[in-house]
């Protein structure tokens, strides 16, 4: 026969998820030969876009296996739709956002204006923005990770990101023309 020691029921643990601690951010400006500069967390790894298109990069942050991937297109009598591209972007992530809030970021002193989306939920992306000077330049950004998304574990991962994507918002220098 078996005897249990103590008269406690026998209750279920709550689920648990890791506590993930990153580093503090450390920035430092990056001089790439495009319309464009910013300053980025030494953690991450400039690498070109997949489809090497001249001023498209991401930032990949190994150790997260996450990246911001960096989009750059000239304004060419195309700010309409630029911006409406860039506006329908975190819609397409409705189906499995529980929530997708944006700001208004304004820069005048740097010529920077656009939006910083953040998506809560299952979706592919957790954040989001794009920034212009109305008149030559436009730059988007967008946090993704490599896996199957599940907002409760990669919440730290993703809060991470978006500081880091505020920053180069923040940071960003539209270069002069030569």
């Amino acid at each position: 026969m078996f005897s249990s020691c103590g008269n406690e029921d026998a209750r279920p643990k709550p689920r648990a998820f890791l506590a993930l601690d990153y580093t503090e951010a450390v920035y430092s400006p990056i001089n790439l030969d495009c319309p464009y500069n910013f300053e980025k967390n030494q953690k991450a790894v400039i690498t070109p876009s997949r489809n090497n298109i001249p001023c498209w990069i991401n930032l990949e942050y190994k150790d997260m296996n996450g990246m911001i991937f960096i989009t750059y297109q000239p304004v060419r009598n195309n700010l309409d739709s630029l911006l409406k591209d860039a506006q329908n972007l975190p819609l397409q992530h409705t189906i499995k956002a529980d929530v997708i809030e944006g700001d208004m970021y304004t820069n005048e002193l740097h010529d920077t204006y656009g939006m910083f989306y953040e998506i809560e939920g299952d979706a592919a992306s957790q954040a989001q923005f794009y920034l212009t000077d109305s008149v030559e330049h436009f730059l988007t950004g967008s946090v993704y990770f490599n896996r199957q998304p599940n907002f409760d574990s990669i919440v730290p991962a993703a809060d991470y990101l978006k500081k880091d994507m505020k920053h180069l918002m923040e940071s960003l220098r539209w270069q002069e023309k030569k």
